[in-house]
């Protein structure tokens, strides 16, 4: 590690020589995906195991107002309405990113978006002693508004901030929360620990103590050097953040890099969502992120989450070891988001995309063989775990993590914010749309279903081999460089 105030080797000019990994730069990164991509993980896979014990306070809740017990439709609807409301809230959050983030800067909005957390922990956390349910589902849009604004302003926030040469390592450290988040919620909503009739309450409000954490700690790290040169104009506030993050005094080849991009974009100004929409200069930059973030959702991987636990039934899982192999598969999403970190700086952004849609596509297409296969074959079980475990593994090095580290190397500091709105956007309609449409497909289609996800990951698959470049190692102008070839204009 580089210590403060000591000279940088090979200084490139312009370019910015390799950064190292600096104390400022790891805790930051920590601290804001600790406080705010963790609990997008935790609150995706909260109320899955205490689920019987919920709905059991929504009956008797609703017996104890009116004297008759709730219809089963009815507790259905308030039900899919308690799942579906956290992606609904995260479709809002999106929508306010590219506000928040040009007004109050990236450290500010992510603040400010603590208040939405903890609010909601205290209401999710009281509900039963208030004995109301739609306390439950309110909070569960206020958590998802908490989800949709940290999954887009967190990879922004460390993308900014990080020298060109750990961007992805840096960039992937977000969805490695929201896995660890994941399993955090897997393991303490075991029956034996909070997920039972007791514990539930508790195991609810908890997601509030990482946004305390974050509220305490965040003031004291530097807000986006980028951001305070950029769209602040103030040099003095940002060489200062730089040499903090950097360990060294001698920041100005990135300060240069950041005028440069700052000449190159005073022509077009600030970018609104409807004007990143109709910029042509932007055009497949834009169609990327969007096929990026749908083959990302759209993929099946809450539908692989949501049939796990009866593949596992099916192959003969004792029922009550379910929820234990449950935990052991949120463990090996987040083993292979570790090894995505270490990997996605020396293999690049593109391999780890189309290696992992491929396992995707393979896995899905596999498994449809094996569902269909396992009542007469007795060992098509076990290949339907295996394809359950290669898909996972798939998913976590390239899908999950790589699209929002895309997005932040692929526009510029005046588009990057509208683009954040674009591919959240995208990103939490489509998780909803899996969500409602996923039980319908089950329904109609049985297994075939996931051979739909596997058109999906092969047409995704297709789109990144022919048309996105890699961004390893390359500054955002010449990434823009290289993209303004492809939309045929002009820098």
């Amino acid at each position: 590690m580089k210590l403060k105030g000591e000279k940088r080797e090979g200084s490139e000019g312009g370019e910015g020589a390799k950064g190292k990994m600096t104390f400022s730069l790891a805790l930051v990164a920590l601290i804001s995906a600790f406080g705010s991509s963790f609990q997008y993980g935790y609150n995706v896979s909260v109320i899955n195991s205490p689920a019987p014990y919920m709905q059991d306070f929504y009956n008797r809740t609703y017996l104890d107002r009116t004297g008759v017990p709730m219809d089963s439709g009815f507790q259905t609807l308030l039900w899919s309405l308690t799942v579906s409301m956290f992606p609904l809230g995260g479709l809002f959050g999106s929508l306010m990113v590219w506000p928040l983030v040009n007004n109050c800067g990236r450290k500010g909005t992510l603040l400010i978006n603590n208040l939405f957390s903890i609010a909601a922990a205290i209401l999710m956390g009281t509900s039963e002693l208030a004995k109301t349910f739609e306390v439950i589902i309110l909070s569960r849009v206020i958590m998802g508004i908490f989800a949709g604004l940290a999954s887009n302003v967190v990879p922004m926030f460390l993308g900014e901030m990080s020298p060109k040469n750990l961007r992805g390592a840096i960039g992937v450290v977000p969805q490695l929360f929201i896995t660890i988040g994941i399993l955090a919620a897997q393991i303490l909503g075991l029956s034996s620990i909070l997920g039972n009739a007791e514990g539930w309450p508790v195991l609810l409000g908890l997601t509030g103590i990482p946004s305390l954490v974050q509220l305490l700690t965040l003031p004291f790290f530097p807000e986006s050097p980028r951001y305070l040169l950029i769209q602040k104009g103030n040099e003095e506030q940002a060489r200062r953040a730089l040499q903090r993050l950097r360990g060294w005094e001698d920041v100005d080849d990135e300060i240069e890099e950041m005028y440069q991009e700052d000449r190159s974009e005073k022509e077009e100004g600030q970018f609104s969502v409807l004007s990143l929409c109709t910029f042509k200069g932007l055009r497949w930059q834009l169609i990327s992120i969007v096929v990026m973030m749908m083959g990302q959702q759209l993929s099946g991987v809450n539908g692989v989450f949501y049939y796990a636990d009866r593949i596992f039934e099916s192959a003969g899982v004792d029922s009550s070891s379910i929820q234990y192999v449950t935990v052991s598969i949120g463990a090996i999403n987040v083993v292979m988001t570790m090894l995505a970190v270490f990997i996605v700086e020396s293999l690049g952004r593109r391999i780890l995309l189309l290696a992992g849609f491929v396992l995707c596509s393979a896995s899905c297409a596999v498994l449809t063989l094996a569902l269909n296969l396992q009542s007469t074959v007795s060992w098509m079980s076990y290949l339907s775990i295996a394809c359950v475990i290669v898909y996972i593994i798939g998913h976590a090095i390239g899908p999950s993590p790589i699209p929002s580290v895309m997005i932040t190397e692929m526009f510029l500091q005046s588009s990057r914010p509208a683009a954040f709105m674009v591919g959240g956007s995208v990103h939490w309609l489509s998780n909803f749309t899996v969500g409602l449409v996923f039980l319908y497909m089950e329904a109609g289609l049985g297994p075939y279903s996931f051979l739909i996800f596997c058109a999906i990951c092969l047409a995704t698959m297709l789109y990144i081999f022919f048309i996105v470049p890699e961004t390893k190692n390359k500054t955002f102008m010449e990434i823009n460089r290289i993209m303004a070839k492809r939309n045929k204009v002009e820098i």
